[in-house]
C-alpha cells in the first residue's frame, strides 16, 4: 500500500464515519457496482487502525466530557473542600450521562448475533440504496422536528434506549449510524447539541467492540509490520479529518441544516438502485 493511498483512505474514513452519509453504504456500492478492490480483506489490520483513528478524534473533540465520565467511574470527583460544590454540580450530570450511555449501548449486544446476516446485505445494493433513502428521510425530518431541551440532566433511560435501538438498527449498510442516532435523539426531544454529543460518545463503545472482534480476524490473517509506518499515517489522517467532521456536524445540527445531506443520500440511493438494475 502506498503512503498517499493510506492517507487518502484515512481521510475518507474520518469524514464518512461522522458525516451522516453511511460509510458502509458507500463501500458496498463501490465494491458491488464499480468493482472496487476490497481493502478490508487485504488490509484488515489497517481497517482496524483506521477505526481507532476515528476513536481518537471523538476523544479529542469530547475530551472534557470523557474526563468527567472517567472521574465518575473512578470516583475521583472532589467531595469536599473549596471546590466541592462545583465538583458535585459536575458529578451528577456526568453520572447520569454514564447511565444513559450504558443503556443506549445495550441494544448493540443483540447486533452481535446478527453479524452474519448483516454482512450478506453488503452484496444487495438495492437494499443499500433503499437504506440510504431512509437515511435521507430521517435527516430531512430531524431538521423539521421541534426544538428539544433534554440533556444529560433530564433525559430518561427510555430516551437513551430508543437512540440505542436506532444505533443497533444502523449496523445495516446504507443506514448512517450518526444520522440515525442524532435524528433519534432529536425525535426524543434532545437539545440538538446534546443529540450530537450523545451520538458520538455512543460511538466509543461501538467502535471498540467492533474493533475487538475484527482484531482477532486480522491477527489470524497476519500483520505486515513493514507497512506499520504507512498505516500510522492513515491513522493520523483519520483522526484529523474525523475531528473536523465532528465539528462540522455539531455546527450543522445547531443550525438545522441536515437537508443537504438528505438530498445527497437520496441521490446516491436512487443512483445505486438504478445502476444495480441496468448493469
Amino acid at each position: 500500500m502506498k503512503l498517499w493511498f493510506a492517507i487518502f483512505l484515512g481521510i475518507v474514513q474520518g469524514i464518512t464515519e461522522f458525516l451522516p452519509v453511511s460509510s458502509s453504504g458507500h463501500l458496498s456500492i463501490f465494491q458491488n457496482v464499480f468493482g472496487m478492490t476490497n481493502i478490508e480483506k487485504n488490509h484488515m489490520f489497517f481497517d482496524v487502525l483506521l477505526h481507532l483513528g476515528t476513536l481518537i478524534s471523538v476523544c479529542i473533540a469530547y475530551r472534557s466530557d470523557i474526563a468527567d465520565l472517567i472521574r465518575v467511574f473512578t470516583g475521583s470527583f472532589r467531595k469536599s473542600g473549596s471546590r466541592g460544590g462545583a465538583e458535585k454540580s459536575k458529578a451528577r450530570p456526568a453520572a447520569r450521562l454514564m447511565v444513559l450511555l450504558i443503556v443506549a449501548t445495550l441494544p448493540l449486544l443483540a447486533a452481535v448475533f446478527l453479524k452474519d446476516y448483516v454482512e450478506k446485505l453488503f452484496d444487495n445494493t438495492i437494499f443499500v440504496g433503499i437504506a440510504l433513502i431512509v437515511t435521507g428521510l430521517l435527516l430531512f425530518a430531524s431538521d423539521r422536528a421541534a426544538r428539544g431541551s433534554k440533556n444529560e440532566k433530564n433525559a430518561t433511560v427510555t430516551n437513551a434506549f430508543f437512540v440505542g435501538v436506532m444505533q443497533a438498527v444502523a449496523i445495516v449498510p446504507g443506514l448512517s449510524r450518526s444520522g440515525s442516532t442524532i435524528s433519534a435523539g432529536i425525535f426524543q426531544g434532545f437539545d440538538r447539541e446534546f443529540a450530537v454529543k450523545f451520538s458520538f460518545l455512543m460511538s466509543i463503545p461501538a467502535i471498540l467492540g467492533a474493533n475487538i472482534l475484527s482484531l482477532f480476524d486480522a491477527m489470524a490473517d497476519g500483520i505486515n509490520l513493514s507497512l506499520l509506518p504507512v498505516y500510522l499515517a492513515g491513522v493520523a489522517a483519520a483522526a484529523i479529518s474525523g475531528y473536523f467532521a465532528i465539528k462540522l456536524v455539531r455546527y450543522i445540527a445547531k443550525r438545522e441544516r441536515f437537508g443537504a445531506f438528505a438530498y445527497y443520500c437520496w441521490a446516491v440511493g436512487i443512483l445505486a438502485i438504478v445502476l444495480t438494475i441496468i448493469i
